[in-house]
């Protein structure tokens, strides 16, 4: 079987957990060896040469379109429909016309319909409009949890045609931790440190993490900063009380050491389809402060994202109970070592084949 996954995700400036599905996904494909179909990557026209996702290992169908005219062709249907392939896969809702080649794609939530007011007006209707297009051209939809499943079913999607397929967690780069403490001491933190990953926008909660941080800071043993890494994405900007660290995005292995050597992961989203920072940390072995969300299946220690006061008390408690510490990053590592993306890419090859 011929399968091309559309990647391009991967051409965008801040890629996301949808980009980090997307490189999870072919590195799973890979470790398949011969039970995996043949991949082939549809994307945009790079913008440089080498081309990076040639890195990827597949080889690459490019467009003639850059990435916005591509996304747009794509969406209006302006496009020649992809041939020589069996299947497509969409990483997203981001889906092209097939025709006649069955079309399968990932659905990762539906959070803009639960949280419109984490989403400019703009990317609501965009979001509206893809899904529309993608459950009319798609066989098949996986998603990351029971939650999306749910929700595309009361969206009217037959429930027959919806898998959840959990995500891997063993794409993580060797830490670095020499890097990782030359970052921090850039930003003039030296010592123990609590750690946030995530794009900063709306729905990652940010400001009331803040807030929590604020009222637990001085209940702990010294005044330990909070490091915040991460894209900026849209949405007012963070204010940085005292304490606060905005140290921007990482490279894999900075990001790898930073999680590793931090007293706690702090990560409240007020919804997540799967919650890729949580669960990337419970695997190097973090303690994990967060709202409910599938990656972490209870194993974390869980507040409620609009609860300041909780989540304070959960961040003190995580960085210093040793006990309870050591429960979590137990707890933590045994969920982590049950979610590979061979696993994750075997359960999609089942999807295609039937699909197909």
């Amino acid at each position: 079987m011929r399968v091309g996954l559309v990647v391009e995700q991967l051409r965008r400036a801040v890629p996301g957990g949808i980009g980090t599905y997307a490189r999870g996904l072919i590195q799973g494909l890979a470790q398949l060896g011969g039970e995996a179909p043949e991949l082939l990557l549809l994307a945009s026209r790079p913008q440089r040469r080498p081309d990076p996702l040639a890195a990827l290992g597949p080889p690459v169908r490019a467009s003639r379109l850059p990435g916005l005219l591509a996304s747009r062709a794509w969406h209006a249907g302006l496009v020649p429909e992809v041939g020589g392939l069996d299947l497509v896969h969409a990483v997203s809702v981001a889906l092209p016309p097939t025709g006649p080649v069955p079309a399968v794609a990932c659905v990762h939530d539906l959070a803009w319909r639960c949280l419109p007011e984490t989403f400019p007006p703009r990317a609501r209707r965009w979001h509206e409009a893809a899904l529309a297009r993608t459950l009319s051209r798609a066989r098949r939809l996986i998603v990351p949890s029971t939650a999306t499943a749910d929700a595309l079913v009361r969206a009217g999607v037959a429930a027959g045609t919806v898998t959840v397929v959990e995500e891997g967690c063993d794409h993580l780069a060797p830490p670095d931790r020499e890097a990782a403490r030359a970052r921090l001491a850039q930003a003039g933190v030296e010592g123990p440190y609590l750690l946030s990953v995530g794009t900063m926008e709306p729905r990652k909660n940010l400001a009331r993490l803040v807030q929590a941080f604020a009222q637990a800071r001085p209940r702990l043993p010294e005044p330990w900063p909070l490091v915040v890494v991460g894209p900026r994405g849209w949405g007012p900007r963070l204010a940085a009380p005292p304490g606060v660290v905005l140290l921007g995005e990482a490279s894999a292995g900075e990001l790898s050491g930073l999680y590793a050597a931090a007293r706690c992961l702090a990560y409240v989203p007020l919804l997540e389809g799967w919650g890729l920072p949580a669960i990337e940390a419970m695997a190097l072995g973090t303690p994990v402060v967060a709202s409910p969300m599938p990656s972490t299946a209870g194993q974390a220690l869980e507040v409620d994202p609009r609860d300041v006061g909780r989540m304070a008390e959960a961040i003190v408690a995580a960085s210093t109970d040793e006990e309870l510490r050591a429960h979590l990053v137990a707890r933590g590592r045994a969920r982590a070592s049950r979610l590979t993306w061979a696993e994750a890419a075997r359960a999609h090859v089942e999807v295609w084949e039937e699909a197909a």
